[in-house]
C-alpha cells in the first residue's frame, strides 16, 4: 500500500498531504517533485511537522493559516486529493479555476465529538485555485459517496439531510 494510500484509508493520522500540480511546482520551483505522481501533479504524505514546512516552502503560506482561511468557503475536493471543483467556478474558463495545491491531514474517529467523527476517521482538505479562490471539504473514510461536498455541489451532503 502506498503512503497515498495508506492516508486515503485514515492509517496516517500523524502525517499530512500535500499535493501540488506540475504547473505550480514547476512556476514556484521551491519543492522537488518528490512523492507520488497523479494526474497533474504530485502528492507528497509526510510527518505533520516536516509536512506543514513542506507546504510553506511550496506555496509560502502557512498551513494552518491557509487552512483557516479556506474553511470560509466549502467545495468539491477529489477524494484522491488530486483535484476539486472551485466554489467560484460558474462555466468559466476551466483552467481559471484549476486547483494549485491542496493539503490535508485526518482525524481518528472520536466518537465523543459527535457528527462525521461519530461514524469514523475523518479527512480534512484545502484547496487554493488559480483564480485565488481557498475552499474546503472533510469526509469520513469508507463513506466518500455518502459525506462531504460531492461533484457537483456546493454544500456537504451531511448538512441537507
Amino acid at each position: 500500500m502506498s503512503q497515498l494510500d495508506a492516508f486515503l484509508a485514515g492509517e496516517r493520522h500523524e502525517d499530512v498531504a500535500l499535493y501540488l500540480t506540475d504547473q505550480y511546482l514547476d512556476s514556484q520551483g521551491k519543492l522537488p517533485k518528490l512523492g507520488e505522481a497523479v494526474e497533474g501533479g504530485y502528492v507528497l504524505v509526510v510527518p505533520g511537522d516536516d509536512g506543514r514546512q513542506a507546504f510553506a516552502a511550496g506555496t509560502g503560506m502557512d498551513a494552518m493559516e491557509f487552512a483557516r482561511g479556506a474553511m470560509e468557503e466549502t467545495g468539491h475536493i477529489s477524494r484522491s486529493l488530486d483535484g476539486g471543483e472551485c466554489p467560484a467556478a460558474d462555466g468559466d474558463d476551466a483552467a481559471a479555476h484549476e486547483v494549485e495545491f491542496i493539503f490535508a491531514f485526518s482525524e481518528a474517529q472520536n466518537e465523543e465529538v459527535g457528527g462525521l467523527y461519530e461514524r469514523g476517521d475523518v479527512v480534512h482538505a484545502y484547496a487554493h485555485c488559480a483564480c485565488g479562490v481557498s475552499y474546503s471539504d472533510k469526509w469520513v473514510v469508507g463513506e466518500e459517496a455518502a459525506t462531504g461536498v460531492q461533484p457537483g455541489g456546493s454544500e456537504p451532503v451531511e448538512s441537507t439531510e
